[in-house]
């Protein structure tokens, strides 16, 4: 062991380890802590520390924060803390200074081949521990990057998960790439192409891959030990310093492709889990502090199902939120956060929701996140559920009911037709009566936890036996019909249907008013199997097969063109340059059932149709859903005089590439009545030159 001499009491601040001109600067919060040592390494295999320094209570400790600077030492050097004082856990108290413990504001982690979670759960473990990495963030060259802030009304969402996005022996990278930061900077040009405005990453703060069933992977990654340091194994570069330098490199990539670049992130537990858990950190140095307790403080609220629960709303857990999200702002430079969970943010010490809950004001009233896109999913595993009125009014909400309400319409289920009347028009008996936006609906029909948009039509149950949980995991109410089989088929009639619900679920999405979200792979059909719950499928069952590119090649055409129209590069007649999103903000919607102007929303209904004039009448856009399972025939709105006939521009039933097309290429349609072929979709568009009608507001269904 090499004796560091020279260091002498540092400063409290700033916490974590602050690289200086001469040495670095370490400081750590633990309130009940007795006694403190900061722990060198030389590798980070190594059991044992190079260097062990003593932190003295009264020179290196300043109230509650353990501090000490260390001459000679730079970037790269590995570290880790021994926290000594009560282990009482009625009391809220578990310190073991066996424990090697990661920094909390430790911006790299370096894992140890021989990691094993299982050892780590016990009292005293003889296997390497997780080291921190002191951090130089100041030396990156950014360039000319700089935040794009692509507004909500003129996003279109892809939420990928990193490493399966390229895992996939024909994803076409490098084979040292694949799964990495690098392999997705490779497949760039295939998401500019796409069309998509952002990519929504599933975690890449470090997270516990061995926080699963036994043989299994934690996949997803809603598994965080850090949230500061970004996921080493997403790097293709060995050395622990290098997994910095490529996320940057990939979100200075993406941003040049005009692409934003939005983490989902997990500040409602951690991968210490319960009371048989590991001790990485938080628990080792302040386990009271950390976590919400039971009034038996030997155990651990779980509002999360994951074993415990952040205590969000405690000033030391809520500047740790904070520091963490403008880390990743200022020195990541990342566009938005989708909050997992986010309803536990809103429960105080002993769980209980308050109104106006500290951690979220300050989240959104923080002037380095001001520009920042803040996603709430408003919910939280033990029955919180709080869409529509999450609090605070810069966040976004996964719309939940958006989800169950289209599947259930389109599956063909009754008594739906006006439920989905309103999430086409971003559900504002939802969001208005707090006067929101529509944007603020982030709406989607798929994402990771559930089926993929071909298993939705796929399958009428979940197959979750490769989780080795006996397929009693995953949600049960999927809202899914097989189409006639059971998941894959040779029968060209249930596949052709397929298909095609497969675009009527994508046009619905890319059509509403709202801020549509797409899940990695829905554009080319990637299937799971039917399991609907794959975060421990570190496989084939997840990643993204990229022979589907060809195979569904029509599909992904439809949705290219779909984002296309979205986002205004085929609307004709449309000088303003504005969204197709945009422009549903500001007009009337006349709602039709069969026939004009009667929606008939009965219980019985499966047909939506509504005419909507844009532009101050330039353009009109006339839709037609059937539902049903037989064709029907649906009036159409006469053209007025000077106006062009409409054009069919999308229907679902016809194959590609007449299921959609340009409008100056679309086919046109002269007679008064369509028939709207069982189960499609049909979009017409014509166009005016001259100004006819004001704007209005969108109209509510009556």
């Amino acid at each position: 062991m090499v004796q560091i001499t020279g260091y002498h009491q540092g400063r409290s601040f700033p916490l974590g380890a602050t690289v200086c001109p001469d040495g670095v600067n370490f400081s750590v919060f633990s309130r009940y802590g007795t006694a403190m040592e900061l722990l060198l390494f030389e590798n980070v295999d190594d059991l044992m520390p190079s260097s062990v320094i003593p932190l003295d209570s009264q020179l290196n400790r300043t109230y509650y924060y353990w501090h000490v600077f260390v001459p000679g030492i730079t970037a790269g050097q590995l570290y880790g803390y021994r926290a000594h004082g009560p282990f009482e856990p009625e009391k809220g108290h578990r310190f073991n200074p066996v424990k090697v413990l990661l920094d909390p504001y430790g911006k790299c982690i370096a894992r140890p081949e021989r990691y094993n979670r299982k050892a780590a759960c016990k009292p005293a473990s003889h296997v390497p521990a997780m080291k921190s990495v002191v951090v130089d963030s100041g030396t990156y060259d950014w360039g000319d990057d700089v935040p794009l802030r692509i507004p909500f009304i003129r996003s279109v969402l892809y939420e990928l998960h990193v490493g399966g996005f390229t895992k996939h022996p024909t994803s076409g990278v490098a084979p040292d790439h694949r799964g990495t930061y690098a392999g997705l900077i490779g497949k760039i040009p295939y998401l500019h192409d796409l069309g998509v405005t952002a990519v929504e990453l599933l975690p890449v703060y470090a997270f516990d891959e061995q926080d699963c069933p036994p043989g299994l992977t934690n996949y997803w990654g809603y598994s965080p030990i850090s949230f500061f340091a970004p996921h080493a194994q997403y790097s293709s570069r060995r050395d622990p310093l290098g997994v910095l330098d490529e996320f940057r490199d990939m979100v200075k990539a993406l941003h040049s492709a005009g692409l934003e670049v939005i983490l989902d992130v997990v500040y409602n537990h951690t991968a210490e889990g319960g009371e048989d858990g590991p001790t990485l950190c938080y628990r080792g140095l302040a386990n009271d502090t950390y976590y919400i307790l039971e009034s038996n403080k030997a155990h651990y609220a779980n509002y999360t199902g994951c074993g415990n629960t952040l205590n969000g709303n405690e000033s030391i857990c809520r500047r740790l939120i904070l520091d963490s999200l403008r880390y990743w702002v200022s020195g990541m430079h990342v566009d938005g956060f989708r909050f997992d969970l986010a309803s536990i943010l809103s429960r105080d010490k002993q769980g209980v929701p308050i109104p106006s809950p500290p951690v979220l004001s300050d989240i959104e009233s923080d002037p380095v996140l001001a520009n920042v896109k803040l996603i709430a999913e408003a919910w939280d595993a033990a029955g919180l559920y709080q869409v529509g009125h999450f609090p605070g009014e810069s966040w976004k909400e996964w719309n939940g009911r958006y989800r169950d309400d289209v599947r259930s319409f389109v599956k063909g289920d009754k008594g739906m037709a006006e439920a989905v009347a309103y999430r086409l028009l971003g559900s504002p008996d939802i969001y208005e009566y707090r006067q929101r936006e529509p944007e603020v609906s982030i709406n989607f029909v798929t994402c990771h936890d559930g089926f993929t948009l071909n298993d939705l039509v796929s399958y009428n149950d979940k197959h979750n036996e490769a989780n080795r949980e006996a397929n009693r995991d995953g949600a049960d109410d999927n809202r899914s019909w097989n189409c006639g089989a059971e998941g894959p088929t040779d029968d060209a009639h249930v596949e052709r249907l397929r298909n095609r619900q497969v675009k009527n679920l994508l046009a619905l999405t890319l059509l509403s008013a709202g801020t549509p979200m797409l899940l990695m792979g829905d554009e080319v059909r990637r299937s799971q199997g039917g399991n609907n719950n794959a975060y421990c499928q570190d496989n084939e069952i997840s990643w993204f097969d990229w022979r589907l590119v060809d195979k569904h090649a029509d599909v992904k055409r439809f949705t290219q063109m779909l984002i296309a129209l979205r986002v205004n590069r085929n609307l004709p007649a449309n000088r303003f340059g504005m969204t197709l999103n945009e422009l549903l903000h500001q007009v009337p919607v006349q709602w039709h059932g069969v026939t004009l102007n009667h929606p008939g929303w009965s219980n019985e209904a499966h047909t939506l149709a509504a005419t909507i004039r844009m532009l101050e009448g330039r353009v009109m856009m006339h839709v037609m859903v059937n539902a049903y399972w037989e064709a029907l025939d649906f009036e159409i709105p006469p053209v007025e005089v000077g106006r062009e006939p409409w054009r069919r521009c999308i229907d679902t039933f016809l194959d590609s590439p007449d299921d959609i097309c340009d409008w100056a290429d679309a086919p046109v349609v002269k007679d008064s009545i369509y028939s709207v072929q069982p189960r499609s979709l049909v979009l017409f568009i014509a166009k005016h030159e001259e100004h006819e009608h004001a704007s209005h507001r969108i109209a509510h269904p009556q």
